[in-house]
């Protein structure tokens, strides 16, 4: 069921979303509730997650004050190849069709930390992070290391059981093992958006990797569209849920899946109102070969997409979304 509410004047749509409880002894229930969530339109709440409503406040109180510097420091701080540090204003287009400009939000990649002397750090999202100096923001970056990515794997654990997996099918080295975790911070300035003459907090898109986790303000913004190809889209209001991460699934998953669970376009209109987000993404690791899994296929159901490498396939994505960065010129790592 769809409820109506009212934001200020206006009558909007928000989506009942499934809601899971990881602390729950029912395992049962919560795949069932899980399955009939990524069957529909591949978005949940999840709660009991482990993580304290306190150390949420403690990271949305840390992304406050980095989003509050000057933006000549921020720009310090721009992101580089490997997609880690300061995205301005702009920067992300993720709805070339629909929008006239880029998203009207500013963003903070943080990624798996790797020493530059490790050979792991040759590969494409993985390296040292761009961290503001203590002096400007202390205990920042020891507040962002501290989120870490166990609430991701147990709702991993529950999609594998719901695509008739072990339970730890994703937990293993090549996957999960030694997986790509992005935290990424966000803000938005209160832009009042226009989809009508195309102008978004962000674009219309589905999310890149896996499954991603998302904690919001208590501001609404976040929209969803079940069927993308509908005429005219119907898009509804996901509502914020104290406590709750907002989880949904990406488009390898989709493909992982053959289709069968649905990876679904998703945007940000702004209303006026500032507004924060935390996102927590999930992908395997570097060297997964993404390819149709044998409880999704069928002789009357073949793979509809060919393997594929992890880091092919995300660094394809982000090249897609994401200004050239000679564009910064000077400010350029």
């Amino acid at each position: 069921m769809d409820n109506g509410i009212k934001n200020g004047a206006e009558a909007i749509t928000v989506s009942a979303l499934n809601c899971i409880d990881l602390s729950s002894t029912d395992t049962h229930q919560s795949v069932s509730l899980l399955k009939q969530a990524c069957l529909d339109c591949g978005f949940f709440y999840v709660v009991n997650h482990g993580i304290t409503e306190q150390f949420m406040d403690e990271v949305f109180s840390q992304s406050r004050r980095m989003f509050s510097l000057p933006l000549s420091e921020k720009m310090k701080l721009l992101r580089n190849k490997k997609h880690r540090g300061y995205t301005p204003v702009l920067d992300e287009h993720l709805d070339h069709e629909n929008q006239v400009h880029g998203d009207y939000k500013e963003g903070y990649y943080i990624g798996v930390e790797v020493a530059e002397d490790d050979p792991k750090a040759e590969k494409p999202f993985y390296g040292p992070n761009v961290w503001p100096v203590p002096d400007i923001l202390p205990g920042w970056r020891e507040t962002m290391e501290e989120f870490h990515r166990e609430v991701a794997k147990a709702v991993a654990r529950l999609i594998a059981l719901a695509l008739d997996l072990d339970v730890h099918f994703f937990d293993k080295q090549e996957m999960l093992g030694e997986a790509i975790a992005t935290l990424r911070l966000l803000h938005y300035e209160g832009k009042i958006s226009d989809p009508s003459n195309g102008i978004f907090g962000a674009g219309a898109h589905s999310d890149f990797g896996l499954i991603t986790l998302l904690a919001t303000d208590d501001v609404l913004g976040l929209q969803i569209c079940k069927d993308k190809d509908a005429q005219p889209q119907l898009w509804e209001y996901v509502a914020p849920v104290k406590g709750a991460f907002i989880v949904n699934l990406g488009d390898m998953l989709e493909r992982w899946s053959n289709c069968i669970f649905k990876s679904t376009l998703h945007r940000v209109v702004g209303n006026g109102r500032e507004r924060y987000s935390i996102a927590y993404f999930i992908e395997p690791s570097h060297d997964c070969l993404v390819e149709c899994l044998p409880s999704c296929k069928s002789e009357n159901n073949p793979p509809k997409f060919p393997p594929i490498l992890c880091q092919t396939y995300l660094s394809q994505r982000y090249s897609d979304t994401h200004a050239d960065l000679t564009t910064y010129g000077e400010n350029k790592k």
